[in-house]
């Protein structure tokens, strides 16, 4: 199985919310994931960007592919809040 961890967006018209998900790369952004490891909200006061960092780890060690825009989101270490 082709595992990609990519953005899943939900909200509301012009505020959007996005899910940090494990999914099969055949996949249509908004169908079943396989897991969900964080949540990204770029609208507001304050920018939430928290992400499971063992399993993001676990993830990437087992093949998963990272998106393009996962790729730059993970690029600002400084924004992101982990749990564990």
């Amino acid at each position: 199985m082709a595992a990609t961890i990519r953005l899943m967006r939900f909200g509301k018209k012009k505020q959007p919310t996005y899910r940090i998900i494990v999914i099969d790369k055949r996949k249509p952004r908004n169908s079943s994931y396989i897991e969900l490891l964080g949540v990204y909200q770029p609208v507001g006061s304050v920018t939430k960007f928290t992400i499971n960092k063992p399993r993001l780890e676990y993830w990437e060690s087992v093949g998963a592919t990272k998106s393009e825009g996962m790729e730059r989101l993970l690029k600002n270490k400084k924004a992101i809040t982990y749990t564990e």
